[in-house]
């Protein structure tokens, strides 16, 4: 990924941006370790699948989607499907105040080419400036339905956690994973929503619906993507998709 840690904002066209905005046309797949920014960033994933830990928790970031990510938030990056990135970053504090933890932001065909335009032409003085306040000011938080999903930290509840975001398909039902980390059923289920703030079975279906985006993305077929996360009819995964995020999963998919 672009190396954003060490940008000389005032060595921009702009004389006195409230923004510059990195591009990459190609990112391929690795990480990034833990680490902290100094300023506000949006990173916009184009065409790649982009994962964020921070705060216990994990952001997917698919293409043409963006993610908040605000100064000083310590958190490690994935690359996990190739693709292009651009990274708006944010100077003396600029953006959406109340945005205090990574948010996911819809990116609109207005928003993707402010952030195009931004990055690939250089005017300078007032065009430049009204250009960066209208990008500041139709940025939109989207529902996290979707980006997030919280991790816990309770040995037990985590192996099942890591098991299911390794395979989301995996078939057993809480009393086989109750079995399989020593633990009574009651224990798993009391422990998942103290630690996640939902239900084991609401928090499987999040890592599924997120699974099944990054399968989209990767230009899997909504039949494909069903499968892959553990349906039999994409009927009924159209349906839990569409009641969990209020989208149908087709609007995801690559091509």
């Amino acid at each position: 990924m672009a190396d954003v840690r060490q940008v000389a904002i005032h060595d921009r066209d702009s004389a006195n941006p409230m923004l510059v905005v990195i591009g990459q046309p190609k990112v391929d797949p690795g990480s990034v370790g833990e680490h902290r920014h100094r300023r506000n960033m949006l990173c916009w994933s184009e065409s790649g699948t982009i994962a964020l830990h921070a705060g216990g928790r994990e952001w997917l970031v698919p293409p043409n989607r963006g993610l908040w990510i605000p100064a000083g938030i310590l958190h490690s990056v994935e690359v996990r499907q190739p693709g292009g990135v651009r990274v708006v970053v944010f100077v003396d504090d600029h953006g959406p105040s109340d945005w205090r933890e990574p948010t996911g932001v819809a990116i609109t065909p207005l928003v993707a080419e402010l952030i195009v335009h931004l990055d690939e032409n250089r005017q300078r003085g007032d065009l430049r400036h009204h250009a960066e306040s209208l990008l500041l000011g139709v940025l939109e938080a989207v529902p996290n339905t979707v980006f997030d999903v919280p991790i816990p930290t309770d040995d037990r509840i985590r192996r099942i956690a890591d098991a299911l975001i390794t395979n989301p398909a995996d078939p057993r039902d809480l009393d086989e994973w109750a079995f399989a980390v020593k633990a009574g059923v009651r224990t798993i289920s009391r422990l998942f929503t103290a630690e996640t703030g939902m239900t084991s079975a609401r928090w499987r279906t999040r890592v599924r619906m997120r699974a099944a985006v990054g399968h989209l993305a990767a230009g899997a077929s909504v039949g494909g993507a069903a499968r892959a996360v553990g349906y039999r009819k994409p009927a009924a995964f159209v349906e839990t998709f569409h009641r969990h995020t209020g989208q149908h999963p087709g609007i995801y998919r690559s091509g």
